[in-house]
């Protein structure tokens, strides 16, 4: 559990920058190995702050990036409402990257779940110390006192607000006990709060990446090679130089390091125009290097090669072999799945300013640590010298998680000795990211003569993200593994196997990771094996789960079956599953464990003109304790609409190593006309909070190809749907 500590007001300023003054508290998450006993503040690291000002204002500081997910409501109103506080008062303010805020890194739904039990101390230790100086004052016992909407009020009526009890609670000690609120007693916690930042966005005052500005500051763009990791043999700036409001043009080095810069050509300029149409100007003559070779189409061909013959194993139960062997059925399948990019609507960019050994970087950034890490690195300084301020991100579905793009900016400022702001085009996002990791699957399973499965194998092969942080990795990692080995499936003869695969392109991770081709596989799989059983869908997924129970995954979190065909169930009801839907509409399911969430989602889909068309997403989640319902409910309607786009349009491909795609004219998301209704339903839940901006997109694609093959008798192992001129 945290540790809560009362900090003076010189210390607290000398590091976050705050500049009124009040009580003051830090929290400090558990979620290092190895931690030092705190004996004095310049050796602690805390992790969220409080500030309460004499007048009554709250300020509290959100560690993570606000990127659309509602983080820095959800975050903070816990504390706001262990605190009893009126979150008509609150203000938040965002930490830089710093570790003593723990764990920055706003990726793998896990913000909530790492965070809620250390907020939840944080406000009812604050409301403790409140109660206790309430006391105080009325020399009266504590136990007369409780707080309310911002007030402590005695038993005999009285009342006084939290500003007044700052000075008198600065002086007291930090509580060893403290109560926590009754969850029946939330008026936050698990209701529909309005973002803290909605004002700020409705007016376009909200500062995102893109927005910031300082004065005397550049514009850049920077030239990439069009074969990944190739590198600038020699270029002419003749005719870039020419370009009104171009300054200067200089090559940047390529950084062989995880989250290093590709390097290229950059084009300063005064304005982000004139360093677009400079970049266009330029004559470069490139070294393409060994991947100049890359075909996608022939590589996918090859790793279905892999997949078509005994892997690694990853896991074994029982006896898969001799399953096959004396089953009654025995069915195939073979999946293919692109490369694909994360297309943010924000582009890429940052802000960054180089004076001498000192660096101050403005990024729209999903993990400021490894920014700081990787500035602090190329410039040789200390960390003390590197702010990384956070803004609001327009969208990154992890593709911000990486910062080459911030490494540039810092590149180009100390080159030149000005203050840069790099901005990447869309053709830049998409032939130059990180991609989500093309993959081929095979699966085979054998049935008895009642339609239960005796024997399951899966065999995969895929780039692995870790290929972007150690060259020459060529098998999935263990990680990677456990998504298509921990599957929460009532089998007793059982095998997943690896094939090899070597990357060609930086592998990153990107909204549900490897649960994309692992849920698709196995949930488009298990509707063939039910077809072939002559059993409804739902019916045989429900027995394919098996009874209740709640088993260990490789990542010691348990997973609750009964929890599993809950939402599964629940989205069948709200679908009216058993009923007839008009002619020519049907329905197709899949269900998730992912992000130690449940999920079930329900498609109706017609064909007209054979072109697919989703009328209806009903949506299950059960994600623990809910924080903010308005969020869950957000993420879940973002999550389907970007799983329809993955669905219909989403594909990388490469020739001669170059992306061959270039923006959404040619790497598509679905139209406003093409957006089903999307019904989400939130199970209530008193268990740990879990992940919600993740686990609601894999479940989508394989639940529209379900009912397409209920509506045609044809079933899709390979996406997306515009290959086949679906959509």
């Amino acid at each position: 559990m945290s540790g809560i500590q009362n900090i003076s007001r010189r210390n607290f300023v000398k590091n976050i920058g705050l500049a009124s003054g009040g009580l003051i508290l830090a929290g400090h998450t558990s979620l290092f190995a190895n931690e030092k006993q705190v004996t004095s503040f310049s050796e602690f690291n805390p992790n969220l702050f409080i500030q309460l000002n004499t007048d009554g204002s709250l300020i509290l500081i959100a560690s993570r990036s606000e990127m659309g997910n509602g983080v820095r409501t959800s975050l903070t109103s816990v504390i706001a409402d262990e605190m009893e506080a009126d979150w008509n008062r609150v203000t938040v303010k965002q930490a830089v990257g710093d570790a003593k805020y723990g764990d920055q890194n706003t990726d793998g739904s896990r913000s909530i779940l790492y965070l809620y039990d250390t907020m939840r101390k944080m406000g009812a230790t604050t409301k403790a110390m409140l109660i206790s100086a309430a006391a105080k004052t009325w020399q009266v016992p504590e136990s007369e006192c409780t707080a309310q909407n911002h007030y402590i009020i005695h038993t005999s009526g009285k009342k006084i607000g939290f500003g007044d009890l700052v000075e008198t609670a600065k002086t007291l000690e930090i509580p060893t006990v403290i109560t926590y609120k009754n969850p029946k007693d939330f008026k936050y916690i698990g209701k529909t709060l309005k973002s803290i930042d909605v004002a700020d966005f409705a007016k376009g005052s909200a500062i995102f990446g893109l927005d910031k500005r300082l004065a005397n500051m550049k514009f850049v763009a920077i030239a990439r090679c069009p074969v990944t990791f190739g590198t600038v043999k020699s270029f002419d700036k003749t005719a870039a130089m020419k370009i009104r409001g171009v300054e200067a043009v200089i090559e940047i080095p390529k950084i062989e390091k995880p989250f290093g810069p590709l390097g290229g050509v950059a084009v300063i300029a005064t304005n982000t125009w004139a360093a677009f149409q400079g970049k266009k100007a330029l004559e470069i003559e490139w070294d393409y290097g060994k991947n100049a070779t890359y075909d996608s189409e022939q590589y996918l061909n090859q790793i279905t090669e892999n997949v078509l013959k005994p892997g690694k194993v990853g896991k074994e139960i029982g006896d898969v072999d001799k399953a096959f062997e004396t089953a009654d059925k025995t069915i195939e399948s073979t999946f293919q799945l692109p490369l694909l990019a994360h297309a943010p609507m924000e582009v890429p960019n940052a802000v960054a300013w180089v004076q001498g050994d000192s660096c101050e970087v403005w990024a729209p950034t999903q993990d400021p640590q490894s920014a700081l890490t990787e500035v602090t690195a190329y410039l040789g300084t200390t960390k003390e010298k590197v702010t990384i301020n956070i803004t609001f991100l327009g969208g990154g579905f992890g593709r911000k998680s990486k910062p080459d793009y911030i490494l540039e900016a810092v590149m180009v400022s100390k080159a030149i000795n000005a203050p840069v702001q790099v901005v990447w085009t869309r053709e830049d996002d998409i032939k130059h990211g990180y991609y989500h990791t093309v993959s081929a699957q095979y699966m085979k399973a054998s049935l008895d003569n009642q339609g239960n499965v005796t024997g399951w194998l899966h065999r995969f092969a895929l780039p692995s993200i870790m290929s972007t942080f150690m060259p020459g990795v060529d098998y999935a990692q263990d990680w990677e593994i456990a998504s298509a080995s921990d599957v929460p499936l009532d089998i007793k003869n059982f095998k997943v196997e690896v094939g090899q695969a070597p990357a060609h392109v930086r592998i990153g991770w990107m909204r549900s990771v490897i649960n994309i081709p692992h849920g698709f596989s196995v949930n488009v799989f298990a509707d063939e094996l039910a077809f072939a059983a002559q059993k409804d869908p739902l019916e045989f997924r429900l027995n394919l789960i098996g009874p209740d129970r709640i088993e260990d995954t490789k990542d010691s979190i348990k997973y609750d079956t009964a929890r599993l065909k809950n939402v599964l169930k629940t989205a069948a009801k709200n679908a009216n599953w058993d009923k007839p839907l008009p002619e020519g509409h049907a329905y197709g399911l899949a269900v998730q464990y992912s992000f130690y969430s449940y999920v079930a989602s329900v498609v109706e889909v017609s064909m007209v003109n054979n072109k697919v068309k989703v009328h209806n997403v009903y949506t299950v989640i059960d994600c623990g304790t809910v924080i903010n319902r308005d969020t869950v409910k957000a993420q879940l309607e973002g999550a389907a609409i970007f799983g329809m786009s993955l669905t219909y349009y989403g594909k990388i491909t490469a020739k001669n190593g170059a992306i061959e795609q270039n923006s959404f004219g040619d790497y598509q998301m679905i139209r406003m006309n093409e957006i089903p209704k999307v019904h989400v339903e939130i199970v209530e839940s008193s268990e740990k909070p879990t992940g919600v901006g993740e686990p609601g997109v894999p479940v989508i694609a394989p639940a529209i190809i379900n009912a397409i093959f209920k509506l045609t008798g044809k079933r899709y192992y390979n996406l997306p749907l515009s290959d086949y001129d679906l959509v």
